[in-house]
């Protein structure tokens, strides 16, 4: 028997309207728990009679505090994107949505620490000395506040590392701001797909929806993930210039015109170092601990992406 509609735990997710946001509320929607959708933003994947809704500036330590009120979990996936920018636009960035709301949620606890699932990055993975950007410090920092929390009793916090997520979210068909999108766009446009690089760099491509599952599991298992990093990924990496390639073929087949060429253009001065690096990711630690794999095929989800953005 389900616990009553009282009883049930409540999980507050940060971040509720952005891409990612909206494909865990789409997890949760079903799970006996309360839902509290929390976003700076009035486009919340869900009407506000199905779950509580929060509008609110996360950069307010008081907002903060009244979001996370009571909450048996936390899903914190809050980043902030300028309207407007799309994908690596100059000067693009997240403000300091990470550490600085972190610290504050975790001085606004009172009572059972609740779980805490932090979306972080891959990249905060890197050996020692690799250079880093500004968003890459940011989530190392603010894992380091989340897990001394976690040592200190404060929370039950889980830091999550993401491999480039994509795909559609299934309550708003949303295709978010990543490469993937962006570059979807352009075939539509008519345009070429442009790459900073000869197009043999790597990523790891995880769908939206297999990435929501994973927060989702993770909040489920603090009794073995709690005051640790975990990968999220495919698992598998795939070259640029080939996904590329399929994406300009999947768009060909919904427009009717040839494939958009994928050509190599020079990277603007503000490209950074990891922007020509490989980056790979190894889920299998989190896969054995929590049972998560990973569902969606590459072409699949790439086609999917191509499917939203023309219907």
């Amino acid at each position: 028997m389900l616990p009553s509609p009282r009883n049930r735990p409540l999980v507050a997710v940060l971040g509720a309207s952005g891409f990612l946001g909206a494909a865990v509320t789409a997890e949760l929607v079903d799970a006996p728990v309360r839902l509290r959708l929390v976003s700076r933003d009035r486009k919340l994947p869900l009407p506000a009679s199905s779950a509580e809704t929060h509008l609110a500036d996360l950069t307010d330590p008081r907002a903060v505090r009244d979001a996370v009120d009571g909450a048996d979990a936390v899903i914190h996936l809050a980043a902030h994107l300028p309207d407007g920018r799309s994908w690596r636009a100059p000067g693009n960035g997240s403000e300091r949505l990470s550490t600085g709301l972190l610290d504050t949620l975790v001085r606004s606890v009172r009572g059972k620490p609740p779980i805490v699932v932090f979306a972080s990055t891959v990249q905060a993975a890197a050996p020692e000395g690799a250079p880093l950007n500004d968003y890459v410090r940011e989530k190392i920092a603010a894992e380091k506040v989340l897990l001394e929390a976690t040592r200190n009793g404060a929370v039950r916090g889980i830091v999550l590392r993401p491999a480039t997520v994509y795909g559609s979210t299934p309550l708003t068909g949303a295709t978010g701001r990543g490469v993937i999108a962006a570059m979807a766009r352009k075939a539509f446009a008519g345009e070429p797909i442009t790459m900073w690089h000869d197009g043999t760099v790597e990523r790891d491509l995880v769908h939206v929806t297999d990435a929501a599952r994973a927060f989702v599991s993770a909040m489920r298992a603090p009794e073995v993930l709690s005051g640790a990093s975990w990968p999220v990924g495919s698992g598998r990496s795939a070259r640029l210039g080939e996904v590329f390639g399929t994406l300009a073929e999947l768009v060909a087949a919904r427009t009717g015109r040839p494939p958009v060429p994928v050509v190599t253009v020079a990277p603007p001065d503000w490209a950074d170092a990891v922007d020509f690096g490989n980056v790979r990711t190894d889920p299998s630690s989190f896969s054995a601990a929590t049972g998560w794999q990973p569902r969606v095929r590459l072409h699949d989800g790439l086609a999917g992406v191509a499917d939203a953005l023309c219907s």
